[in-house]
């Protein structure tokens, strides 16, 4: 069926005078509703003609059109058919219009009566758009907008309901004498006292439309007010992490801001685990007349609202702390009594900080019975829009714990990177000079035993000497570079088992001696009574330790000075052993940095000692293996050192001293 002309445009046609106006369509709809309004309060039975665009406008209003037609039997209902709507009568005659016809974008109502008559005739306009903007539909119904007449006056509205029964009857000509009797009864009908019937309900009812629109401006005014809130909150913590990424300096902003916005006796902001039991607070947001919690231990391990917030990771409140026991998401907890009293707490909020599924830290927010924002004796609602504001701000907070946290870690991954670097420049250098110089003895030595066959038999010794004395110099550096790196790896299988350490210590001064038979040594004394607890350790890898100790104590001290190996129980499960000396002496800032990997006092090439500066790092790997632990100490430059190191005693009370520690391949000397 083609497209018949609009009700609209047959109206302005016969009625050239008529100047249609834009209505949006909650203005219809309060209208529309104030006309019926007027049929229902009204005693006459007049005609009543009304046109939906689509069935489902017309079910909203159905339950209305049963109340009229029991105030008048002349009740027509026009509609698009989409489920069951079809050309019936129940109650009123329906009308079932194809959805091609022009009545399927047009809101027509029209009530005449024989006192009053009123009439509205509107056509819906598309929106217009913009060359370049989108043509999809505005979202929001309300928005709809329409062009038609809306009058009182009786010859518009009679040639309106002409023009609408006509559409009746070419849907439903067996209606012919029903249209007819309302054309004849009503539509010819004019008396005196035209239009003068009370105007109370129509009036109501439009009052009560732009009352209901005022109620809903403002609460999309509180609504965009709550949203620009949110937005500049949210903004100025951005802003505070885009200026830094200190923690700190991010929860000062953030609790401030939301202390602010949210009118709260004493807000808080801190940094927890969900495994902490107790925090030292600093970030805090007062009002006046609120006690101050900066510095204070914050007891979590007791605070039920706490653990609750840990478990679920979801905001939770209490609206009333005074009471003995808490309803949580409908789990019973006993409520905190200390922290309640004491602080004046009487509501409680708690907005968890949490990063994929990791708790991070904690907002929290409360409301105080000696201030004038609240009373101890009634219920503190927070509004949900409140909580969704504090998610929003824990969420930014996150994001930027979580950014500071991998700032840090960059930081020491860059740091990292420059110690490897360093290695790497000491590595070369040390392997270089320390390599380079006995290759070279070894290949003078070794070139003039060969060409030199009258060589005296005192001189090729000395040259046969020299040549071996580099090459297990050679090999102690290859060898230190190994263990490292197999101590490092976690490579290393210990043999532990209880043994005394002055076996140990006399193994070490032994090998020590042994390779220093020249007799340059300092004075070397050890103070290990054999009334000592045996240590539960590897033997080999102890006298490595100590040799090293000892072996780094005289290379840094005179041939007139003293070493002085000393033990002791430090009155816990652990023995105690310093190696002190006379000698240069450690600068305070380098007591740490000597067990560094390649560390060198005198620089890789400029020392006067010799050595690869790993000596202390696989003391400290060693140590730290067997379950104890290595420091140094130093008065300063030329006042000597003391190294020291401790290593778990053995937990049997007796034992058989063990057979006696043998050097293996274990020994590097």
């Amino acid at each position: 069926m083609s497209r018949s002309p609009s009700i609209l445009e047959d109206l302005l046609v016969a009625l050239p005078d008529l100047r249609p106006q834009i209505y949006f369509k909650s203005s219809l709809t309060a209208l529309s509703h104030a006309m019926e309004d007027q049929v229902l309060a009204g005693t006459d039975q007049p005609v009543v003609i009304a046109s939906f665009q689509r069935e489902r406008f017309y079910r909203q209003e159905a339950h209305r059109y049963l109340r009229i037609a029991d105030r008048t039997e002349q009740v027509y209902v026009l509609a698009a058919p989409e489920t069951d709507f079809a050309n019936r009568f129940d109650h009123y005659e329906t009308i079932a219009f194809d959805s091609t016809d022009a009545l399927a974008q047009e809101w027509h109502l029209v009530v005449v009566g024989s006192q009053y008559a009123a009439c509205l005739i509107c056509r819906e306009r598309q929106a217009y758009t913009a060359p370049g903007e989108s043509s999809l539909p505005l979202p929001s119904d309300q928005s709809r907008r329409f062009e038609g007449i809306w009058t009182f006056e009786r010859s518009v509205a009679c040639k309106a309901a002409e023009l609408l029964l006509a559409k009746v009857l070419r849907y439903r000509p067996e209606l012919a004498n029903k249209v007819a009797t309302a054309q004849t009864t009503l539509l010819n009908n004019t008396q005196a006292h035209f239009n003068t019937v009370d105007p109370g309900p129509f009036a109501e009812r439009l009052v009560t439309y732009i009352q209901a629109g005022q109620y809903k401006l403002l609460k999309v005014y509180r609504s965009i007010a709550a949203q620009e809130q949110r937005e500049r909150l949210v903004n100025s913590i951005t802003s505070a992490i885009r200026r830094s990424l200190d923690p700190d300096e991010i929860f000062k902003v953030a609790v401030q801001e939301l202390g602010q916005a949210l009118h709260a006796s004493r807000c808080l902001i801190y940094r927890c685990r969900a495994t902490d039991t107790a925090v030292t607070l600093q970030h805090e947001s007062l009002n006046h007349g609120v006690d101050s919690l900066i510095g204070h231990r914050w007891n979590l391990a007791d605070n039920p609202l706490f653990q609750f917030v840990a478990q679920h990771q979801d905001p939770v409140y209490v609206p009333n702390t005074q009471a003995d026991v808490w309803l949580l998401r409908e789990q019973e907890v006993v409520a905190p009594r200390e922290q309640v009293q004491q602080w004046a707490i009487a509501a409680w909020l708690m907005v968890p900080v949490v990063h994929q599924n990791r708790l991070l830290g904690m907002v929290e927010v409360h409301h105080c019975s000696n201030t004038n924002h609240h009373c101890s004796n009634a219920n503190h609602d927070w509004h949900e829009s409140n909580v969704g504001l504090i998610e929003a701000i824990a969420n930014q907070i996150g994001v930027a714990l979580i950014q500071a946290e991998a700032y840090a870690n960059l930081e020491d991954l860059n740091q990292q990177l420059a110690a490897l670097d360093r290695t790497r420049s000491n590595l070369i250098a040390i392997t270089g000079h320390e390599l380079r110089t006995p290759l070279s003895t070894i290949q003078v030595c070794l070139e003039s035993l060969s060409t030199e066959p009258d060589m005296p038999e005192e001189l090729r010794q000395v040259m046969l000497n020299a040549a071996l004395t580099d090459a297990e110099r050679m090999r102690k550096l290859i060898q230190d570079f190994l263990t490292l790196s197999q101590l490092e790896s976690g490579r290393i299988q210990w043999h532990v088992e209880p043994l005394p350490l002055q076996e140990c210590v006399d193994l070490a001064l032994s090998s020590l001696r042994s390779r220093q038979l020249d007799g340059g040594l300092p004075e070397i004394t050890a103070q290990v009574s054999p009334e000592l607890p045996l240590i539960q350790a590897d033997g080999e890898w102890v006298v490595e330790v100590l040799s090293k100790l000892l072996d780094n104590a005289c290379k840094f001290t005179e041939p007139t000075g003293k070493v002085v190996i000393q033990a002791q129980s430090n009155g816990g499960r652990m023995l105690e052993v310093t190696v002190s000396d006379t000698g240069r002496g450690i600068e305070s800032n380098r007591l740490e940095t000597v067990f560094d990997r390649f560390y060198q006092e005198e620089g890789a090439l400029r020392r006067s000692t010799g050595g690869t500066g790993l000596g202390l790092a696989i003391c400290r790997q060693i140590v730290v293996g067997l379950g104890g632990r290595i420091w140094a100490e130093s008065a300063g430059k030329d006042r000597g050192s003391q190294f020291h190191l401790t290593l778990p005693i053995s937990s049997q009370e007796k034992e058989e001293k063990p057979a006696k520690i043998t050097r293996s391949s274990k020994a590097r000397r």
